[in-house]
């Protein structure tokens, strides 16, 4: 369940009192991802707006949407596995009713650049983007 998630994210990072520790747990999480399917990284897929290479992609699994990412930055790898861990296993209706406040409440917002900030936006932008679209797609299908 995606709460669960979001649960797990908040007492990961709440071990931590300095944001250092922050940080190095973020890009612990994007060394764990599992590699991305290579068929994925296409400029199709790729997320504008970033300043890093940023590739998102998904496919629908009965009615759970099933993300797949990575990046060449490290921070914003861990950032979109951050993204990929509470969203991907859900369906369109979770996840476009999940708002990502728990970026705020680890503190990840305050603590990036303006550019790392845009390119947040554009990766939950994109997430969004693939929720409508399989929901519309699930629809048709009915």
């Amino acid at each position: 369940m995606i709460n669960d998630r979001i649960e797990k994210i908040k007492q990961d990072f709440a071990r931590f009192s300095e944001w250092e520790g922050r940080y190095k747990h973020l890009i612990e999480l994007g060394k764990q991802m599992p590699a991305m399917n290579e068929d994925y990284r296409t400029e199709a897929n790729k997320v504008k707006g970033c300043q890093s290479q940023v590739w998102l992609g998904a496919r629908l699994d009965g009615d759970k949407i099933i993300f797949e990412a990575d990046s060449d930055a490290s921070i914003v790898k861990g950032i979109v596995a951050l993204l990929v861990f509470v969203y991907s296993g859900s369906t369109p209706d979770e996840i476009l009713v999940t708002k990502p406040t728990f970026l705020e409440d680890i503190g990840l917002r305050e603590h990036l650049s303006m550019s790392r900030a845009n390119g947040l936006t554009s990766m939950m932008k994109q997430i969004s983007f693939y929720a409508m679209a399989f929901k519309a797609k699930l629809q048709m299908n009915k």
